[in-house]
């Protein structure tokens, strides 16, 4: 039924919302550090997806500093941290408007979830058109052991 899909898909909007306003784009502050594995598990540029528990995070390393946030896509829900990695793709743009094309921008690693195509900055977890669309944040530290992450 059209008006049941609707209604499930603002509810979803509402609670995201909600949610959002309670944890902002960060996980809630906990005392359970858990090792997921040594440094060599996330090369630059790449990542690591793991469940902790319940919970499933995906951990990045871009500039050789990690980043990780909770797999699921703000858009509706989709399994984020799988998606594929690309650099920030720019419009070039002259000083009349006028498009020249695309730039890519290595600098600016994106994850793109493959559900939908909604895509990240890794190093903020904002999606570049919407800035209200956010990733959740996990706490990651790098110890001579290997990699933590707070849950």
């Amino acid at each position: 039924m059209p008006g049941g899909a609707v209604a499930a898909s603002f509810t979803r909007k509402v609670a995201a919302y909600f949610y959002a306003q309670l944890v902002g784009d960060h996980m809630p502050a906990t005392s359970q550090k858990v090792f997921v594995g040594t440094g060599e598990k996330v090369p630059e540029g790449g990542r690591l997806v793991v469940d902790v528990g319940e919970t499933t995070i995906g951990i990045f390393r871009v500039d050789g500093k990690l980043y990780a946030y909770l797999n699921r896509c703000a858009h509706q829900g989709g399994p984020v941290c799988q998606g594929k990695i690309i650099p920030r793709v720019t419009e070039v743009i002259d000083g009349g408007g006028e498009s020249h094309g695309f730039a890519l921008d290595e600098s600016s690693p994106h994850i793109v979830c493959p559900w939908h195509g909604f895509e990240y900055d890794i190093k903020t977890g904002v999606h570049p058109g919407r800035p209200v669309a956010r990733l959740i944040r996990v706490a990651v530290e790098e110890a001579a052991d290997g990699i933590y992450v707070n849950v």
